[in-house]
């Protein structure tokens, strides 16, 4: 079958490895001109299997106000002139509930779950160099409320699957001797020792370089913003570039991140997927026992950390502000200071690479794969944060649903009704 990939991220490009290892023929058509330019381009980098709660959960309704009036929160909410933006926030806000939540969850670890095996079973993949390591992760706790709230989810998660140990302040400084820094603010933590840190941006650009080698049958078409999808009824007759050329196929695959949802309503498709706004650094490490071995989480301020070979990145934020991809000073600086404060000896911080990304995000927190409601056309969109770590499965559920195998997750659970 011939085939067209809209979105040359990590979704996207394990999509079309997923596909040509089933003897299809792929395009991959992207405006940028060459692999992983947006979300995944310099993200947290963890590989967070057992770490899949939503950011719509039950605390969202008691930070709330300083959400809308702080100044140097994790989330930060912009009022723009979109109304979709409204209808999207208060789909969000209604799963902000204990059930809704554990309900998310539960789905969303059957697909990471799903993720990990096909990464695992993959040679080719895990041949190449992309900074992947299995260094396990800590998420440590300021409070002994937030400890507590950990433990629940721990006990919970055990029961679909999950091997996680919760530690107290000690147990935390033994397994991670970096955080002495901060030990004064840590009550305890949740490690999980089988959770992995990788380099997407590496990952993209070696599935690149083995589906260019001959043996992919996958083309590559950059530099090519797709303008429109040309429906006819139930089916898609093309992908229309702003350059006026059309890509043909038999089957097309969307998964273009926050474009996603301006190229759905050229089709008749109103895709549930809102731009939420990260930062990152990335630093090279000055000081080897000065920094993190374990990726590390602090709840805190909702920052994530993870060794990248000789360098660390960092991660954090969650603005809802349109689709403003440019860096503002305020939140940098404050990101920044909050990693200067953790692991002030890991880096000269001096040479520090800052990035964002806007993470493809639906309300509820749960991605939309497969069926669009045009025959032809299959979705892999709205991962938000968990791109990376949701890619391989989200990949084998697309491979599935075009090869007419059983879906290995449930469909319903990520149908486009669901999200």
């Amino acid at each position: 079958m011939n085939i067209v990939v809209i979105g040359s991220g990590v979704v996207g490009m394990t999509t079309a490895w997923r596909l040509a290892r089933d003897g299809h023929s792929v395009t991959i058509v992207d405006r940028a001109s060459t692999t992983a330019q947006g979300a995944s381009h310099a993200n947290g980098a963890q590989l967070s299997y057992s770490y899949v709660a939503p950011l719509a959960s039950p605390g969202v309704w008691f930070d709330l106000p300083k959400y809308l009036f702080g100044r140097n929160t994790p989330m930060r909410f912009r009022p723009t002139f979109d109304l979709f933006q409204y209808r999207w926030l208060l789909k969000f806000m209604a799963a902000c509930t204990r059930e809704q939540a554990f309900a998310t969850t539960d789905r969303l670890l059957r697909l990471a779950y799903l993720s990990r095996a096909v990464l695992h079973g993959a040679e080719d993949i895990r041949s190449l160099d992309f900074a992947w390591s299995k260094a396990g992760k800590l998420v440590v706790q300021g409070s002994a409320a937030s400890l507590e709230a950990a433990r629940a989810q721990v006990e919970y998660q055990s029961r679909r699957g999950s091997v996680q140990e919760v530690l107290d302040r000690d147990a935390c400084l033994r397994l991670e001797p970096a955080l002495n820094g901060i030990a004064h603010r840590i009550v305890g933590g949740v490690y999980t020792a089988d959770e992995e840190a990788a380099d997407p941006y590496r990952l993209c650009q070696g599935i690149e370089s083995l589906l260019s080698g001959g043996n992919g049958g996958v083309k590559f078409v950059y530099g090519a913003k797709v303008r429109r999808l040309l429906r006819s009824g139930r089916r898609l007759l093309g992908v229309e570039t702003a350059a006026g050329e059309v890509l043909e196929a038999d089957a097309y695959v969307l998964a273009a991140g926050v474009a996603s949802r301006r190229l759905g309503l050229t089709a008749g498709l109103d895709l549930p997927i809102y731009p939420i706004k990260g930062y990152s650094l990335s630093l090279p490490i000055a000081n080897d026992d000065a920094a993190p071995r374990v990726s590390i989480t602090d709840t805190d301020y909702k920052v994530v950390y993870a060794r990248l070979g000789e360098k660390l990145r960092v991660a954090g934020m969650a603005d809802i502000v349109g689709n403003d991809d440019s860096i503002d000073p305020r939140r940098l600086g404050q990101l920044v200071a909050q990693a200067r404060e953790t692991f002030p000896q890991a880096s000269t911080w001096q040479q520090m690479e800052p990035w964002t990304g806007l993470r493809p995000a639906t309300p509820k927190g749960l991605p939309i794969l497969n069926a669009s409601g045009i025959d032809n056309l299959l979705l892999n969109v709205g991962h938000g944060a968990l791109g990376f770590t949701l890619a391989f499965g989200s990949a084998e559920v697309i491979a599935a649903a075009l090869a007419g195998r059983p879906s290995p997750v449930p469909e319903a659970d990520f149908a486009l009704s669901a999200a």
